[in-house]
């Protein structure tokens, strides 16, 4: 059965991958992204990484293709402009999938040759995935973590940065500006003299003098 569910998924995995790249509808790409993300988690649950599957599902389906979504449907990006040019490079694109694909399965191809899964780890049995993957990554692998933790800060940084310099082409608030801004500064109340629509006279008689 757990094969079986593997071999399903995979399936769905590369058409849905399939058509994210030949959809005409940006929208229908990125839903077929989130198809295949939500299948990737599957075949990680088949493979009893629990942690990485429900990260998958609420990083990349929950956070990241919203975004896209979102993206996508207020720039409404013109597909047409985008798929010009798509055959003329083709040749080179499909040489690099290709060539990208066979370093992928060379290395992966040690794992396709044995014969039965190795039996679990008794101790991951008892504690779990998630604690055993934390047990790993703050005491071996602490060291690399809080690297990548400095990276992430440093790329935040930028970001906000990059966001908040004065360029021309943008409209830019100041936040201290606008606490401090009053009431009076930006509504103003007009006295205006109320005025009354007369209804018109038909045809043949005088309105009102």
């Amino acid at each position: 059965m757990s094969s079986a569910l593997f071999y399903v998924f995979s399936f769905v995995l590369l058409f849905a991958a399939f058509r994210v790249i030949t959809a005409r509808s940006t929208v229908h790409a990125a839903l077929f992204l989130v198809l295949a993300f939500a299948t990737a988690s599957c075949i990680w649950m088949l493979l009893r990484a629990e942690f990485l599957a429900i990260v998958l599902v609420l990083v990349y389906v929950g956070a990241v293709m919203v975004l896209f979504l979102f993206v996508v449907m207020m720039l409404d990006v013109d597909a047409a402009a985008v798929r010009e040019g798509f055959w003329k490079h083709f040749p080179l694109a499909g040489f690099i999938g290709a060539l990208i694909a066979l370093e992928m399965a060379l290395v992966l191809m040690g794992g396709f040759r044995l014969t039965q899964a190795a039996p679990p780890d008794p101790m991951e049995l008892k504690l779990g995935n998630s604690k055993m993957l934390g047990i790993e990554i703050y005491t071996h692998y602490l060291y690399p973590l809080q690297v990548a933790a400095v990276l992430l800060l440093v790329a935040i940084i930028a970001a906000i940065a990059l966001t908040l310099r004065q360029r021309k082409d943008s409209r830019r608030t100041d936040p201290s500006e606008q606490v401090k801004v009053r009431k009076s500064e930006r509504l103003r109340l007009v006295k205006m003299r109320p005025t009354i629509e007369l209804p018109a006279a038909p045809d043949g008689e005088k309105g009102p003098a």
